[in-house]
């Protein structure tokens, strides 16, 4: 791999897929800035088709500094560009990976991505509020619908003992 400058960026790029190597904190400062995505779109690479990963089965890569395989992640949940993560060391972008990121982001991607997770978290507040309220009810109405057999049959003979009890 070579050393290439992407805008204020130093990242490493594979001669052979094209594909980038960044570290945590560049691939951070690339999705807040607009400068650099600018950068990165002005230089996005144009290999062969010959040379994409697409189409083939997946693949776990190693990572380039420990050698460890990468977890493959979904970046935002949401673009459908699939990254090769370590955690310690960096991401490892294939060909093209790294400009369809910059578009997603330009596009109100992560926006669109956060509004959606908000949206997610308040609907599992609500539910657990729900279900919070229906429990208390329950303890505060006492067996009902919805109990189990044995609280039934007890609940039978109870009053068929009390009915005995008025009746005799």
């Amino acid at each position: 791999m070579q050393s290439v400058v992407i805008g204020q960026e130093s990242v490493l790029e594979c001669g052979t897929c094209f594909g980038l190597w960044l570290d945590v904190p560049s691939f951070e400062k690339i999705c807040a800035d607009r400068e650099q995505q600018a950068a990165v779109l002005g230089t996005a690479s144009h290999a062969p088709e010959g040379n994409v990963r697409t189409g083939s089965p997946v693949q776990y890569v190693p990572c380039p500094e420990c050698s460890q395989l990468m977890n493959r992640i979904n970046f935002a949940h949401c673009s459908g560009v699939i990254l090769d993560l370590c955690k310690k060391h960096g991401i490892w972008f294939d060909r093209d990976e790294l400009s369809r990121i910059v578009e997603f982001i330009r596009g109100g991607g992560l926006e669109l991505s956060r509004s959606k997770e908000k949206a997610e978290i308040e609907d599992e507040r609500r539910k657990l509020r729900q279900e919070q309220m229906t429990a208390d009810i329950h303890r505060s109405v006492g067996p009902g619908i919805g109990d189990t057999e044995d609280t039934r049959i007890t609940g039978i003979a109870s009053a068929g003992g009390l009915l005995k009890f008025l009746l005799d």
